[in-house]
C-alpha cells in the first residue's frame, strides 16, 4: 500500500516527461498542418477546386521548412511521434468508409477486373520501379500508389514494408504531381478513345489517385461518368487492406530473421490494420452508423495531413532530389501501363 505512491507518482512523472519531450515537435506538426489548409482554402477561393490537396500541401511546405532549417534534437521525438501514430489511427478509420452497396452495384466481373487490374499494376509498377533503378521499397510505393490510390495507398503500404521518410516523401511528391497532370489529360484521352459516361467513368476510377480527383477528372463527361467513376473508385480502394496484407506477410515471412531482428520487427499484422479491417466488418454489418460515417472521414484526413506534415519536416530534400529522375521515369511509366490495363479490361467487358 505504501509502495501504491510512489509507483503512481513514478507514472504520472514518466508521462510529464513524454508530453514535454513530444510537446515542440507537435506543436510544429500543428503549425505546418494548419498552413496547409490555409493554403487549400485560399487555393479554392481563387481557383474555385483544390488542385493540390491538403495533404500534399502539408508535406510539401514540411520538406520546404526541412529544406531551409534542420531540426535540432528537442524537436525530433514529436516529429517521428506525428509521423507515424496519427496516420495508424487514420488507416483504422478509413475502415468505416467500406460499404456493401458498392460491391453489390459493381458486379463481379468488374470487380473481378479491378482486383485484376491492381494486381497486375503493382507488379508491373515494381518492375518498372527496379528497372529504373529505384530502391525496392520507394519503387514499391510508387506502384501501389499508382495501382491503388495514390498517397493514401503510400501513406497505409510504407509502415507495413518499413519505408522511411525520404522514400515516402519522394513517392508521394511525385505521384501529387502526376495525379493533377492525369486530372488534367485523362479527359482528352477518354474523347479521343470516343467513350461513353459508363466506360470513360470506369476508367477515371481505375486510374485516377484520389476520390476527389476521380470527381474533378470525370466530370467533363457528366453525371454517368462520375458516378461510375466513384463506383470503380471505391471498389479499387478495397484492395488497400488486402494488398497491405499480402506486403506484411511478404515482408517479415517467419523463421527468416535472427532473435534480435525478430525482437525489433513490427507484428506480421499490424495493429492498425486489424482495426481497419474490424471496422470495416461493421461497417458492412450495420454496426457503423451512416451520420458516423462522415466525421470519422474527416478525422481520418486530418490527421493524415498532420503525419504528411511531419513526413516532409523529417525529411531530407536532398535525397528526395538525388532520386528525381528515376521516380519520375518510374511513376510516368508504371501509369503508363496503369492506364494500358484499364483500357483493356473495358475493352474486354465492353463497357460504353
Amino acid at each position: 500500500m505504501m509502495n501504491s505512491v510512489p509507483r503512481t507518482a513514478g507514472v504520472s512523472a514518466c508521462f510529464r516527461r513524454n508530453e514535454v519531450r513530444l510537446a515542440p515537435g507537435i506543436a510544429l506538426c500543428l503549425l505546418v498542418t494548419g498552413v496547409a489548409y490555409v493554403l487549400a482554402a485560399l487555393e479554392r477561393a481563387w481557383t474555385g477546386r483544390a488542385w493540390l490537396e491538403a495533404l500534399v500541401l502539408a508535406i510539401l511546405c514540411g520538406t520546404v521548412v526541412r529544406s531551409r532549417w534542420t531540426p535540432a534534437r528537442k524537436w525530433r521525438p514529436g516529429i517521428a511521434f506525428c509521423a507515424k501514430y496519427p496516420l495508424e489511427l487514420a488507416i483504422l478509420l478509413l475502415g468505416a468508409s467500406v460499404s456493401d452497396t458498392v460491391i453489390r452495384a459493381a458486379g463481379p466481373a468488374l470487380l473481378v477486373g479491378i482486383a485484376a487490374v491492381v494486381a497486375v499494376a503493382i507488379l508491373l509498377g515494381f518492375g518498372i520501379g527496379r528497372l529504373c533503378g529505384v530502391p525496392a521499397r520507394m519503387a514499391l510505393l510508387v506502384a501501389c500508389g499508382n495501382a491503388i490510390c495514390g498517397n493514401s495507398a503510400i501513406a497505409a503500404i510504407a509502415p507495413v514494408i518499413a519505408a522511411d521518410d525520404d522514400e515516402i516523401a519522394a513517392s508521394i511528391a511525385f505521384t501529387a504531381l502526376f495525379g493533377v497532370v492525369v486530372v488534367l489529360g485523362l479527359p482528352l484521352l477518354g474523347i479521343l478513345l470516343g467513350m461513353g459516361g459508363v466506360a470513360y467513368g470506369a476508367l477515371a476510377g481505375l486510374t485516377v489517385y484520389a476520390v476527389p480527383q476521380v470527381m474533378a477528372a470525370a466530370a467533363p463527361m457528366g453525371t454517368v461518368a462520375i458516378q461510375m467513376g466513384m463506383l470503380v473508385k471505391l471498389a479499387r480502394v478495397l484492395m488497400l487492406g488486402p494488398v497491405c496484407l499480402v506486403l506484411s506477410v511478404l515482408a517479415h515471412p517467419d523463421g527468416r530473421e535472427n532473435r534480435a531482428t525478430r525482437r525489433e520487427r513490427p507484428p506480421l499484422v499490424p495493429w492498425f490494420l486489424v482495426g481497419f479491417l474490424a471496422l470495416a466488418a461493421c461497417r458492412l454489418l450495420g454496426l457503423v452508423s451512416d451520420g458516423a460515417i462522415r466525421p470519422l472521414g474527416t478525422g481520418a484526413a486530418v490527421l493524415t495531413v498532420l503525419s504528411m506534415a511531419a513526413l516532409g519536416l523529417g525529411a531530407d530534400l536532398r535525397t528526395v532530389m538525388k532520386a528525381g529522375r528515376r521516380v519520375m521515369a518510374a511513376v510516368v511509366l508504371s501509369l503508363l501501363a496503369l492506364t494500358g490495363l484499364a483500357v483493356a479490361l473495358i475493352g474486354v467487358l465492353r463497357l460504353a
